[in-house]
């Protein structure tokens, strides 16, 4: 088996974690069991499934009856454990739309829907408290948030920091 394989076809397992990309994309390193556990708890069992675009439209066809690809599905199967679903070909695209993701590049979109996921699986729904919660783990794994704030440290200050546009 080649890398090339190998990626398509890697499953990781994190201690209660599974992380398996069935994609040719390269799939960012991340803080999933960290987040994992600061939002679900340890005993929580999770599987992160990285699928392609048609992938994904069947799942959210099937379980949501919308005819098309999402970039997240979460699925919650017991009160200690659940799947997410993300489409990281949809995710690249949208992380190239200002007006859809908050000014973030790929890796930090991909994180921050990693974030959203988790609060989804621990009963979260979309609303004020969720998007509290999901600023506190952004500035909390990749020390920014969903306006572009990034916090230095050193410096004492916080710098805006927006894509660039070609």
């Amino acid at each position: 088996m080649d890398k090339k394989d190998a990626n398509k076809m890697a499953i990781k397992m994190l201690g209660d974690i599974s992380v398996t990309n069935k994609t040719k994309m390269r799939i960012p390193t991340l803080p999933f069991l960290a987040i994992k556990n600061d939002i679900l708890g340890e005993d929580y069992s999770l599987s992160v499934a990285f699928v392609n675009e048609a992938q994904s439209q069947k799942i959210n066809k099937t379980y949501r009856k919308k005819d098309k690809p999402t970039n997240i599905l979460s699925f919650a199967i017991s009160k200690n454990s659940g799947e997410l679903v993300l489409c990281p070909a949809l995710i690249k695209k949208e992380s190239i739309k200002s007006d859809k993701n908050f000014g973030k590049n790929f890796a930090e979109l991909l994180g921050f829907l990693v974030i959203h996921g988790m609060l989804h699986l621990e009963g979260m729904q979309h609303g004020s408290i969720m998007e509290k919660q999901e600023l506190k783990y952004d500035k909390k794994y990749f020390n920014r948030n969903r306006c572009g704030l990034v916090h230095n440290q050193s410096s004492g200050g916080r710098i805006y920091k927006r894509r660039k546009t070609s």
